[in-house]
């Protein structure tokens, strides 16, 4: 008798430590792939932040980070995430190149969600001598947005076929990108969420207030670009708690800021501010407790611009670049949030 109850009893323990078929204990995280992708966009401006574009056409390229099944088309509909960076920063700040775990687009592809990640027109792979500015950012925003959710855009490499179609979009931005985000959520509707990092659309410190000062008076001597702060600066407006080698290494990827946009970002904040109230998607904000560029007052009222449901989540000793100030809690924190 003592023999079967330890039969039965091992039996039964055994069935109750086997995770069942499609747990997080046993599933396998998805093969991740990335491609590099093309979209064609017009250097127009359909927004409220009224500035001055070339209205010329373009190619912007950028890469498309997610789970193998769902960038070969074959998972069924997927939702893709375009990744908005920041002024003076770059597509690098969503995948920072040598630092595999400060890799946002791939943190967010462990886990079934398919990224794009775009360097905006006049950065890195986008690099022109395009006359942009920020309200024109939004619109060639919402021109990507259309295009991943019809499907026409292309792959460089033409022999992978057709690209996936976007069931649904949502926008992450950091800083200005944020506010780019916004803005073509409040104008053209057309997003399912939005993930806001480091942004109000308040007056920043004076910390934020001597950069854009600084901006401002080098494109008045008529350059086309005000150039990157230097790397003390950039260091000390973005990080907090990085480690020193991720601080240098984003340092030295650091980019000027086209002067469009340094001349419109009035406009934008303008423009931000009053589209707050008319955004319909859910939202997501995000930020540092120790962020030298905004106001611990202002992030506390963002909340209260939008009519629709808020989540806020500040980060204990963070500064303004979160994804590469604490990367595990962030991509947590944006993936509880997109289920």
């Amino acid at each position: 008798m003592r023999l079967t109850i330890l039969g039965v009893l091992t039996a039964l323990s055994a069935t109750l430590l086997v995770p069942a078929v499609g747990s997080p204990a046993t599933a396998a995280r998805p093969q991740v792939v990335s491609r590099s992708v093309v979209f064609d966009v017009e250097n127009t401006n359909a927004t409220a932040a009224v500035c001055l574009p070339d209205n010329r056409s373009y190619r912007l390229r950028g890469r498309l980070v997610g789970p193998r099944r769902a960038i070969e088309g074959r998972s069924g509909a997927i939702r893709v995430n375009v990744l908005v960076h920041d002024a003076g920063t770059g597509g690098w700040f969503w995948r920072l190149p040598g630092h595999p775990g400060y890799d946002y687009a791939r943190r967010l592809a462990q886990h079934g969600e398919t990224s794009l990640v775009l360097d905006r027109l006049g950065y890195g792979a986008n690099a022109s001598d395009a006359s942009s500015c920020l309200g024109a950012q939004a619109d060639m925003l919402h021109q990507v947005v259309q295009h991943l959710r019809s499907g026409r855009y292309d792959f460089v490499d033409r022999h992978l076929g057709g690209t996936p179609p976007a069931a649904r979009v949502v926008t992450h931005g950091h800083g200005v990108g944020a506010a780019i985000a916004q803005v073509e959520a409040a104008t053209f509707d057309d997003v399912a969420g939005l993930v806001l990092m480091s942004w109000t659309d308040r007056p920043g410190t004076g910390v934020a207030r001597d950069a854009l000062g600084d901006q401002t008076a080098a494109c008045l001597t008529g350059v086309a670009s005000a150039p990157a702060a230097s790397a003390a600066a950039f260091r000390h407006q973005l990080f907090a708690a990085a480690p020193a080698r991720v601080q240098r290494r984003a340092a030295a990827l650091r980019a000027a800021v086209p002067c469009g946009e340094v001349t419109s970002r009035a406009p934008m904040v303008l423009a931000s501010g009053l589209g707050a109230g008319q955004v319909d998607a859910p939202v997501l904000l995000l930020y540092g407790s120790k962020d030298a560029l905004t106001r611990p007052a202002a992030r506390s009222t963002q909340a209260s611009a939008y009519p629709t449901k808020v989540t806020t989540r500040t980060f204990a000793g963070a500064g303004n670049a979160l994804p590469l100030e604490r990367p595990a809690q962030v991509g947590a924190t944006v993936r509880r949030w997109l289920r």
